[in-house]
């Protein structure tokens, strides 16, 4: 492993935290007290995902090709199927007029978030299917540490402004997951 190789393996992990950085804001601005253990909580979440994932779809083409090339077409479906349930459920807490704290992302909720960012992370196990398996481990454990790292800056942006914009910041953060569902399918969809 060389310097080439950590660079791209970090490049990967930037690319691959992007949604999860927006669902992060999103839940920022949803929870804007939230204390640093949840945050950190949050993050992980993320990063064990977009870590998992690329071992994963490394690990099925190593074993089960046209398995996994039958499930691709799918991933879109799934993301905006997971990501429009959990925007529409924010939305709607917040037009109910809910008032005092907002309650968080619950642990479902967050392991939907967590699947539906990274589930296009499986494709990358096909990118780095001819690394080894040492090779892929630390590739996906340097994509993990970049997801935690850009996910604690996601949440922390969305703190500040959720504090900011006090009850409509869960309405904003609903319409931005369901954006986010929306631009995955069609990119998915689309290519």
């Amino acid at each position: 492993m060389d310097v080439i190789f950590f660079f791209n393996s970090i490049l990967l992990g930037v690319g691959l935290a992007m949604d999860a950085f927006s669902v992060s804001l999103a839940n920022g601005l949803h929870e804007p007290r939230m204390s640093r253990g949840r945050e950190c909580a949050i993050a992980g979440t993320f990063a064990f995902f977009q870590f998992l994932m690329p071992m994963v779809g490394w690990l099925c083409v190593h074993t089960l090709v046209e398995r996994f090339a039958a499930f691709e077409r799918f991933v879109p479906w799934i993301a905006l199927l997971l990501l429009l349930y959990i925007g529409i459920s924010m939305l709607r807490e917040a037009f109910r007029g809910e008032t005092g704290e907002p309650s968080g992302v619950g642990a479902l909720a967050l392991l939907m978030q967590g699947v539906a960012t990274s589930i296009d992370a499986l494709s990358v196990g096909f990118t780095i299917a001819d690394y080894a398996a040492a090779a892929a481990f630390t590739c996906s454990l340097i994509i993990a540490a970049v997801t935690f790292a850009i996910c604690v800056g996601g949440l922390r942006v969305g703190r500040v402004m959720g504090t900011r914009l006090a009850g409509r910041a869960s309405v904003l953060g609903g319409v931005i997951l369901i954006g986010i569902g929306l631009e995955i399918f069609i990119k998915g969809v689309v290519a």
